[in-house]
């Protein structure tokens, strides 16, 4: 009989302490997952739309590296500029049980229902660079001005062709960015708002005719995934179509690097020389166009230091994770569809031939001899 009781009781005691050890595991990741554990103890995903374009690689390499710098482990994600390919990552990321997703979505409004997923499981979403639209499941967004980047573009058109002065009429073709990303909208807004007066008034004329009738119609010259190799062969079309019989195009819209690198192959191949150049933007500052600024193709681009973007996701991060204040200044302007996401807004910075050394090479974002300078 006290053999029986002496066994029952070492059951119960192993059995209390199976209890013991498995409440106190579970009491540890959760209170892990609700991002209480501080400097060093979270795990951070990184969603990226695609490291075939330089300006995401330079942005996912650089992001990684500050939040290890601060203690965090990361998962980071290319999706190959495919929206399901995106969605299952995020989820793949949810399961891991981050403290914190970062995404640079790549269509602003799929990604609702997965990261409602991250939501229900306590997870914080940043949206990086790109505002992810119709949810209540984003947190912070974190990106440049993109109206005052297209504001940019608009003005050194403006400059560029004396159009304050009056000059014209110049022939004018313009670009959008890629439909399904909300950030295009921004960037178009503002280059329009500048230059659609001088078309009311004649001193820019489209021969293609291939303009919105207002801001809203925006989508309807817009390249789809920034794809450059496109945006050439739209471009080749129009100037085959509109620009014979000694017509010259005088000013293009591109509204990033990579659509400007496309229009500059189709304006290469099309015979036109540092001579007759036209004015031509752009936004990135993209190595192989920050060249082409240098060597006369390309009039300007629209830099925005991803370092200074990963830096203050990075921060942002901290604080969620360390239970602080998230710092922001605007929370006014970003409505999702759903409501005005808080945001961090830097500032972008026009670069040309004349500044190029001084913004890019001095700051160490490139050297001296990766965009042509002796």
């Amino acid at each position: 009989m006290k053999k029986s009781l002496r066994l029952t009781f070492a059951l119960l005691l192993s059995l209390l302490l199976v209890v013991a050890t498995v409440t106190g595991c579970s009491s540890v990741r959760a209170r892990d997952r609700a991002g209480g554990g501080g400097k060093g103890s979270g795990k951070v995903g990184i969603s990226m739309p695609s490291k075939s374009l330089e300006r995401w690689a330079r942005d996912g390499d650089y992001l990684r590296k500050v939040l290890k710098e601060k203690g965090y482990t990361t998962s980071m994600q290319y999706a190959d500029n495919k929206v399901e390919q995106q969605i299952s990552q995020i989820q793949n990321m949810i399961n891991e049980g981050p403290e914190v997703i970062i995404v640079a979505s790549i269509d602003g409004s799929a990604l609702g229902p997965v990261l409602s997923q991250a939501k229900q499981a306590g997870i914080k979403v940043i949206a990086y660079d790109r505002l992810i639209r119709d949810t209540d499941a984003i947190s912070y967004y974190v990106t440049f001005d993109n109206y005052k980047v297209g504001q940019a573009q608009g003005q050194y058109i403006e400059k560029a062709l004396g159009l304050k002065e009056g000059k014209g009429p110049f022939n004018f073709e313009p670009f959008s960015g890629s439909p399904d990303d909300n950030n295009a909208r921004y960037f178009f807004e503002g280059a329009w708002d500048v230059l659609k007066p001088y078309i009311d008034k004649g001193q820019l004329k489209v021969p293609s005719n291939k303009m919105p009738k207002s801001v809203n119609g925006w989508q309807s010259i817009g390249i789809q995934a920034w794809m450059g190799p496109a945006a050439q062969s739209e471009m080749e079309t129009r100037l085959n179509s509109f620009y014979r019989g000694g017509t010259k195009v005088n000013a293009i819209l591109a509204p990033n690097d990579a659509l400007a690198l496309g229009i500059t192959q189709a304006l290469k191949a099309d015979g036109y020389t540092q001579n007759d150049w036209p004015v031509l933007t752009g936004q990135d500052a993209d190595q192989a166009n920050v060249t082409n600024i240098m060597q006369s193709f390309q009039s300007m681009t629209v830099w925005k230091d991803t370092r200074k973007l990963a830096d203050q996701a990075a921060k942002m991060t901290d604080q969620i994770i360390k239970k602080q204040k998230v710092e922001v200044n605007d929370e006014k302007s970003y409505n999702n569809g759903v409501f005005v996401v808080p945001t961090f807004l830097l500032e972008p910075v026009v670069i040309t031939k004349d500044n190029a050394k001084e913004k890019l090479v001095d700051s160490g974002y490139y050297s001296a001899g990766d965009i042509g300078i002796k």
